[in-house]
């Protein structure tokens, strides 16, 4: 995204909040003046985690880089009683750092196709944290990957096990009175005395020493490791353009242009394909799924949209391969008002539920809808963000801009929302 907009929502039934005073915080690298940006280190996704704790980025390079929130680590054994007797906001402006990085994808290519598959991470997802550990899903076009990040102590090597002037009892060591035994054992059961052996052999004074061998031990430092637990790959013809885990902890869905497939994250050698709108006749193909999402509370429901415009809600238990849709939100075309830009501008790029589950946020190209689920007659709301842009959608069609694809987002709160745009400012609306 170029920038962003922030499109305020009054909640139902009171009154509208009040807008953000944004204030520039943070920024990540370290650019000297006049330095051209790499396309490899140009950001292609990001994303939160539920808590807001940690921050995941992805590049066109296929690496993904770690941020963690520092402001409440001070204060995290603290409750809101005692922060509130320290005068302490619980509000205050987060502060990140870095944690780590990784390289999520490497360059492939697909030899059936004879297509090279580029490693830009499109989507990143959290997963569900364990044991302390960080869980996280993230995908190039063919490729999807699960991730776990844990702090693990360093194990060094210690000097020798023993000093060379003294005797361990560890097995290995042999002192000198034993090896000035008169007599060595036989394989066959008898013995042999040291003066029956050759001349050649020689023995130091006081005998040989014991055995020295390199010590592991584990340290008091940690370090953050990377490992890929899981790949998941195979399994779809075209481009990933979502990615979505279910709340049920278990299973996640990856979607292209014309399916849907529903992955257990512990198994990653099957999928089930749940959505094809693959016609018989490619020349028969009308519409492409451009986004998917999973329920935020419900296991069995998720959505998509498509380049029609359209929002389809699902119910996992009406079928294995869910043909029908258990909702449909598409809203109606004005009279007269149809173009040959109207299909273009009206294809959905991008949908999010609220943290409830109750309402839709959808993104197309020029502006920004929030549905009711309960309400499939149209949007509960419009926001233009991109009207000013209409008397020149030839220009934008000649040159490809009208393609560009913008994502959207809801607060923690439900109360706002966020989208991007062309230009590098927020604009705030009741």
């Amino acid at each position: 995204m170029n920038g962003a907009d922030e499109v305020v929502a009054a909640a139902p039934g009171g009154p509208p909040p009040a807008p953000l005073d944004w204030k520039f915080s943070q920024v990540f690298g370290e650019r000297t003046a006049g330095e051209e940006v790499q396309e490899v280190d140009i950001i292609s996704a990001i994303e939160f985690d539920k808590t807001g704790d940690h921050l995941a980025t992805g590049d066109r390079g296929g690496r993904v880089v770690l941020f963690e929130r520092t402001d409440t680590k001070d204060h995290g054994g603290s409750s809101r009683r005692d922060l509130e007797r320290m005068d302490y906001s619980v509000s205050r402006h987060p502060e990140f750092r870095y944690k780590t990085e990784f390289q999520s994808h490497e360059p492939e290519f697909d030899y059936l196709k004879s297509l090279e598959i580029e490693e830009k991470i499109n989507k990143i997802r959290w997963c569900q944290t364990a044991n302390g550990a960080l869980f996280l899903l993230s995908t190039n076009d063919k490729t999807i990957k699960f991730w776990k990040v844990q702090e693990k102590k360093v194990k060094k090597v210690s000097e020798m096990n023993v000093d060379p002037l003294k005797t361990v009892a560890n097995g290995s060591v042999a002192s000198s009175s034993s090896l000035s035994s008169p007599k060595t054992h036989l394989a066959n059961g008898g013995c042999q005395s040291f003066s029956s052996l050759s001349n050649d052999i020689s023995f130091p004074p006081g005998g040989i020493p014991s055995l020295r061998l390199p010590q592991v031990v584990t340290s008091h430092e940690t370090s953050l490791v990377a490992r890929c637990r899981r790949v998941y790959a195979h399994a779809h013809d075209y481009h990933i353009n979502s990615i979505s885990n279910n709340s049920d902890g278990e299973t996640f869905i990856s979607a292209d242009d014309l399916r849907i497939n529903l992955w257990n994250l512990e198994i990653s050698s099957q999928s089930f394909n749940i959505v094809d709108v693959k016609p018989t006749n490619m020349e028969d193909l009308t519409e492409v799924i451009t986004s998917a999402e999973f329920h935020p509370t419900h296991c069995n429901t998720l959505a998509y949209s498509s380049s029609k415009g359209s929002i389809r809600l699902i119910d996992l238990r009406q079928s294995a391969l869910c043909d029908s849709h258990a909702k449909l939100f598409e809203e109606q075309e004005a009279p007269g008002a149809r173009s040959f830009f109207t299909e273009i501008i009206a294809s959905i790029s991008d949908i999010k539920f609220a943290k409830d589950g109750r309402y839709i946020l959808s993104r197309d190209y020029m502006t920004l809808k929030l549905w009711d689920i309960n309400m499939d007659s149209g949007p509960v709301t419009t926001f233009q963000v991109h009207e000013y842009l209409r008397p020149r959608l030839c220009d934008l069609y000649e040159n490809d801009s009208i393609f560009d694809k913008f994502e959207c987002c809801l607060g923690g709160d439900g109360l706002r929302v966020a989208t991007g745009s062309y230009r590098f400012v927020f604009i705030p609306c009741n």
